[in-house]
């Protein structure tokens, strides 16, 4: 089964405002753009091709194809399911992702697989079925399932550590630390941070 084109959305207009606790506006810019060049180096290593579908223009050394398309989530992806067929989402602050989490993602059979996150979210999903539609308000790997089900799509789900695990909280940064290998980690320990055992538990310092 060859790889589906894989959709990328990217925000970089004030991006992670979660971290701000650790991290100044220049930094949280700083991450996201490393993480969104692991995503898409995970993809490529998957065999797949990627755009990039970001609320404003971005660097030309992170993507090849960008999309700029300033409206809300799930509208922008929306038109791309629209305009492309068959696609993947992969969201770009999967920081752990691999090609080989990639590629059991893709090789899933399903009119639409779905790698839940943490919480509820949908971190990455395959469309195969022309009448489905995403909708990332609320919980929405369970709206994900159910739209689905209403359009007569069989539904796969994806069990991925590395795809369900997203860096939006503080505590995320730890998950890269310890496990990430690329520009993330690279970046995160660039600004001084470093892993801390405080009481029995892991979590971050700052030198």
């Amino acid at each position: 089964m060859a790889p589906p084109h894989v959709i990328v959305p990217f925000s970089g207009a004030d991006p992670k405002t979660r971290l701000e606790p650790l991290l100044s506006a220049a930094e949280r810019g700083r991450l996201a753009r490393a993480m969104l060049s692991d995503v898409l180096a995970a993809v490529s290593g998957a065999g797949a091709e990627s755009t990039v579908l970001a609320t404003e223009p971005v660097d030309a050394d992170l993507a090849e194809r960008v999309i700029v398309d300033e409206r809300p989530l799930s509208a922008a992806v929306n038109a791309r399911l629209e305009s492309e067929g068959p696609v993947a989402v992969v969201m770009a602050d999967l920081a752990l992702a691999t090609p080989e989490a990639l590629e059991g993602l893709f090789a899933t059979d399903g009119e639409v697989v779905v790698a839940p996150g943490r919480g509820g979210g949908t971190n990455a999903l395959v469309v195969r079925h022309p009448d489905f539609s995403v909708d990332y308000h609320g919980v929405s790997y369970l709206d994900h399932r159910e739209r689905a089900r209403e359009v007569g799509a069989v539904v796969e789900t994806v069990d991925s550590f590395r795809l369900a695990t997203d860096v939006d909280e503080p505590e995320d940064v730890v998950e890269v630390l310890v496990h990430g290998d690329g520009e993330s980690r690279d970046a995160l320990e660039g600004m001084g941070f470093e892993i801390a055992v405080r009481d029995g538990r892991v979590g971050v310092a700052r030198r």
